[in-house]
C-alpha cells in the first residue's frame, strides 16, 4: 500500500514544480518524504547492461547482428497478457556523479554545470528500462530472451525547472508508464538531482515509445493498464487526452493546413512592416529596428555516425540524436543573443526513419520565432547520402526548443513564405510549451 501511495504521491508531485502541492494530502506528503530518502538499485550504466542482457544482444559491434527471428514465435497475443498496475513499472536509476570522476568529466560543462544533452541521452534509455518493467509475458519460457523491441516514437514535452545543476552532485531518473495502447507507451519520467542531502526537481519528460517484435518488423502487444488507485485513473485519463490533443495538433499541421484567421492577420502584418512604402519593386523588403532576418540566423553541423551510438538494432541511438541536436539549438540560441541562454523547455521531438550507423548526420538549428526574451528554436537532421556528393538528403527528426535570455533579443522575421509557415509554426510550439494555448 505505501508503494501505491509513494507512486500517485510523486506523479502528482511532478506535475508542477512546487515542493508541497496544494491538493496533496498530509498522508501522501508522508509517502513521498519516504520515496525522496530511497536509494534507487542500479545506476544508469546498469540499466543499460540489463538491457542488452535481456534481449539477449551480442556484446560489442557485429556490423550483421546475430539473428532474432527466432524469437518471433513467442511474440503474445494481446488476450494473454496480464493487466498491470502504473506502480508496477515504476523504477529509478541513479547517475553516480558524486563519486565516478570520469562520469563527471563526460557531463560537465565548462562552468561546472551538468550538459543537458547527456541527460536527455539517459531519458530516452530509461524510458526504455521503463517499458521493460511493465511488459510481462507469463508464459514465456525462462530461458528465452524478451521477443520484444522498444523504440521512441516522440518526446511530447519535456519541461526544465529553475535548478541550477552541480556535475559533482548524483542524479537520480525514475519514471513509470502513465498511458497504454495496443502497442504504445507513454513514459513519464523525472530527473532529480542531490543538493545537501535532497533530492531536487530538475525536469520531467513525456516519452511516446513503440513496443516492437524481436526483428522490429512489426508491432508487438503490450499488457493493458488497470488503474490500482483513484491517482492513476486521473493519470490514465490524462495520457488518453494528451493522445488525442497529439491526433488533432497532428491533423492541424501548418504543414497540412492553411493558417487560421489570426495567423493570417499576423503574416499581413510582417508583410506590411517589412515592405518599403516608396517603392513598389518587386522583392525589395525593409528589415525594421532590432530585427533580424530568418534565413541569416541558422547553425548547420554535419557529423558521422559511429557504431558507439548505436542501439539494439544497429541504428543511430535516438538518444544520441537529442543530445548532439540539443547542443546545437543551443549553440544557435547563444550565438543569437550573445549571453548564455537557458534552456526552458523541450516538445514534440519526433522520430520519423531510423538513422544507420554508416550515415552523415546534418544538424540545422533555426531561429524561428522570438518573444520579448525568449527564442523558438527548430533542429532538423537530415541524413546524408556521402556516395552522391552529399546532395541526396531525408530529414529524419525534428526538434523544438525554447530558450529565455536575460535580455530581451532581436525580433526574428520571415523573408519568403517558406519561412513565414515555420513563423507560425515557431508561434505554435512557443505557445504550446508555455502553456500559452
Amino acid at each position: 500500500m505505501l508503494r501505491t501511495l509513494r507512486v500517485g504521491a510523486r506523479t502528482l508531485l511532478h506535475k508542477s514544480f512546487s515542493p508541497k502541492p496544494a491538493f496533496l494530502s498530509a498522508k501522501f506528503a508522508t509517502a513521498l518524504k519516504g520515496l525522496d530518502e530511497t536509494t534507487p538499485k542500479y545506476t544508469m550504466d546498469e540499466v543499460r547492461t540489463e538491457i542488452i542482457t535481456r534481449l539477449g544482444l551480442e556484446r560489442g559491434y557485429h556490423p550483421i547482428p546475430k539473428s532474432r527471428e527466432h524469437l518471433l514465435k513467442y511474440t503474445p497475443k494481446r488476450e494473454d497478457l496480464p493487466m498491470r498496475a502504473m506502480q508496477d513499472s515504476y523504477t529509478s536509476a541513479v547517475l553516480p556523479l558524486s563519486t565516478d570522476l570520469q562520469l563527471q568529466d563526460n557531463y560537465v560543462s565548462h562552468l561546472g554545470n551538468v550538459r543537458m544533452g547527456r541527460l536527455m541521452e539517459d531519458l530516452d534509455a530509461f524510458a526504455v528500462w521503463v517499458c521493460h518493467q511493465h511488459v510481462q509475458v507469463p508464459h514465456l519460457p525462462t530461458n528465452v530472451y524478451l521477443p520484444y523491441t522498444f523504440v521512441t516514437i516522440l518526446v511530447d514535452k519535456v519541461t526544465f525547472s529553475d535548478l541550477i545543476t552541480d556535475a559533482k552532485e548524483d542524479i537520480r531518473i525514475s519514471g513509470h508508464v502513465s498511458w497504454v495502447g495496443r502497442s504504445s507507451m507513454e513514459i513519464v519520467v523525472w530527473l532529480e538531482q542531490k543538493q545537501h542531502g535532497v533530492y531536487k526537481k530538475i525536469t520531467r519528460a513525456l516519452f511516446l515509445m513503440a513496443a516492437r517484435n524481436a526483428t522490429n518488423t512489426g508491432p508487438a502487444p503490450v499488457n493493458p493498464i488497470a488503474p490500482a488507485t483513484e491517482e492513476e485513473k486521473q493519470i490514465l485519463s490524462g495520457g488518453e487526452e494528451r493522445k488525442k490533443r497529439r491526433q488533432v495538433v497532428q491533423a492541424q499541421s501548418i504543414f497540412k493546413v492553411e493558417p487560421n484567421d489570426f495567423e493570417q492577420s499576423l503574416m499581413y502584418d510582417i508583410y506590411k512592416r517589412t515592405t518599403h512604402t516608396d517603392t513598389m519593386e518587386l522583392n525589395k523588403r525593409l528589415l525594421p529596428p532590432n530585427a533580424r532576418w530568418m534565413s541569416e540566423c541558422s547553425t548547420v553541423t554535419t557529423i558521422p555516425a559511429y557504431p558507439q551510438n548505436r542501439n539494439a538494432h544497429n541504428t543511430v541511438f535516438g538518444g544520441f540524436l537529442m543530445r548532439v541536436a540539443l547542443e546545437n539549438s543551443w549553440t544557435a540560441a547563444f550565438m543569437y543573443c550573445g549571453v548564455r541562454p537557458k534552456l526552458t523547455h523541450i516538445c514534440d521531438i519526433s522520430f520519423e526513419r531510423p538513422v544507420p550507423v554508416s550515415s552523415f548526420i546534418k544538424l540545422t538549428s533555426y531561429i524561428v520565432y522570438t518573444e520579448l526574451n525568449y527564442l523558438q528554436i527548430m533542429t532538423v537532421i537530415d541524413v546524408l547520402d556521402a556516395s552522391g556528393g552529399g546532395s541526396n538528403q531525408v530529414t529524419t527528426n525534428v526538434f523544438y526548443s525554447t530558450y529565455k535570455s536575460n535580455e530581451p533579443v532581436r525580433q526574428i522575421l520571415p523573408l519568403s513564405y517558406h519561412e513565414t509557415m515555420w513563423y507560425i509554426q515557431g508561434r505554435r510550439k512557443f505557445k504550446y510549451a508555455l502553456g500559452l494555448e
